[in-house]
């Protein structure tokens, strides 16, 4: 009888989202109304494989070549979810951007009728960043903002998006790691993968971000455990093609146009590896996150982990470090280091609580589990290089 009443809950819940890949993903898809399939051949050869975002061609035009590039999309569409898409590249449906959490209660109708009526698609909702004001949040802290959304809406993946601040002279990265955290800490919490954007574009105070600081923001996230990173943006508005003027200066991966800029060869390069790193990046779940500086009593900020101890080698500059500790399915440890200078290269000696001979390395250039190398191996201990604002991914028993 327990089996049987099982049975039929089971049947009853709707069927929740289940993300199957690594999400690399942007904001503002193709804006060409012509020669669709070559542009959504471009964005799958820069090695997106989730579309985000309205556009000028119908949504049956995107979902078309989406289906036979292999990408999913989250799309807007008018009408009932009963009407929706139902395409294979279909993941699910984009409610609302940034919602106050005067928004919620609707939001949670919208998810509701979305599982019932399009079980396992996604209702998919982005968050503001944790530099939004009380107004625009509508709560009086962006926890509480963050924590309601979680009990109101039960979403299937937690989204948001923070643009850190790196001027010279200007350093607010230490807001976007706090704002990691959040997420890292709800999404734990419920069990469910977050994503989030980060700027690849200059706009308003951001400046044009090089290569290393793109690199940063999105080691960065996935040190905290994200499963989803999401480009802001890949074409860039234009008042010409829906925008609102708010971006002069273009910049973004494919200009207003249809030119590719620099950034489009920069995330060809980086999204390569985070793609070969997908399949064992789903695999990991977050227990925290180390900023660790070799000048400041390293060990101390290391305990618990397993890295025991990070120096600088003789004559190099003291280094910072991001440490994501993490968790593989498998029973696993794994530790993402982040070289938190974007500006110069890192080559620390690194400590493990495990012989050397136990630690793998995830190549970047096949995926695969190697052996670890000391890029150094005249000097004792083990050296590892890194390259401004670059990680590299161990596991070990």
């Amino acid at each position: 009888m327990a089996c049987a009443a099982a049975a039929l809950v089971a049947q009853s819940t709707p069927a929740r989202f289940q993300q199957d890949r690594f999400v690399i993903g942007m904001w503002v898809p193709p804006q060409a109304t012509h020669d669709l399939r070559t542009r959504y051949q471009e964005l799958a050869d820069a090695h997106f494989n989730v579309v985000i975002g309205n556009s000028p061609v119908p949504v049956a035009d995107q979902l078309k070549a989406c289906d036979q590039l292999g990408l999913k999309t989250l799309v807007h569409v008018p009408g009932t979810p009963s009407q929706w898409p139902t395409n294979a590249s279909c993941w699910g449906y984009l409610l609302q951007d940034e919602p106050s959490t005067a928004d919620f209660p609707a939001l949670a109708r919208s998810a509701a009728d979305i599982r019932r009526h399009r079980p396992g698609r996604l209702a998919y909702i982005n968050l503001f960043p944790n530099y939004a004001s009380p107004a625009q949040l509508g709560a009086p802290t962006y926890e509480e903002h963050v924590s309601r959304f979680m009990d109101e809406v039960r979403p299937d993946v937690l989204s948001m998006d923070h643009y850190p601040l790196m001027r010279p002279g200007i350093d607010r990265r230490d807001a976007y790691c706090e704002n990691l955290e959040t997420l890292r800490r709800h999404a734990g919490r419920a069990g469910i993968p977050f994503w989030n954007y980060f700027h690849a574009m200059p706009f308003a105070d951001r400046i044009d971000p090089s290569e290393a600081q793109v690199r940063w923001q999105l080691f960065a996230a996935i040190a905290h455990g994200a499963k989803g990173v999401l480009y802001f943006c890949y074409w860039t508005p234009g008042k010409g093609n829906g925008g609102t003027g708010e971006f002069p200066k273009g910049g973004a991966l494919i200009t207003a146009e249809g030119r590719r800029t620099r950034h489009y060869e920069e995330a060809r390069r980086l999204n390569a590896e985070l793609a070969r790193w997908g399949p064992t990046l789903l695999r990991l779940t977050s227990q925290g996150v180390r900023k660790v500086h070799t000048a400041r009593r390293p060990a101390e900020a290391l305990a618990g982990s397993p890295v025991r101890q990070i120096s600088h080698v003789a004559k190099d500059p003291d280094a910072e470090f991001l440490v994501g500790v993490l968790r593989h399915e498998d029973g696993r440890r794994a530790v993402l280091l982040v070289n938190h200078d974007t500006a110069y290269t890192a080559w620390p000696t690194v400590a493990w609580d495990a012989g050397t001979g136990d630690v793998r390395e995830i190549d970047k250039a096949s995926g695969r589990e190697v052996e670890m190398v000391d890029d150094s191996p005249e000097i004792p201990g083990t050296q590892l290089s890194f390259a401004p604002g670059d990680a590299r991914l161990f596991l070990m028993p």
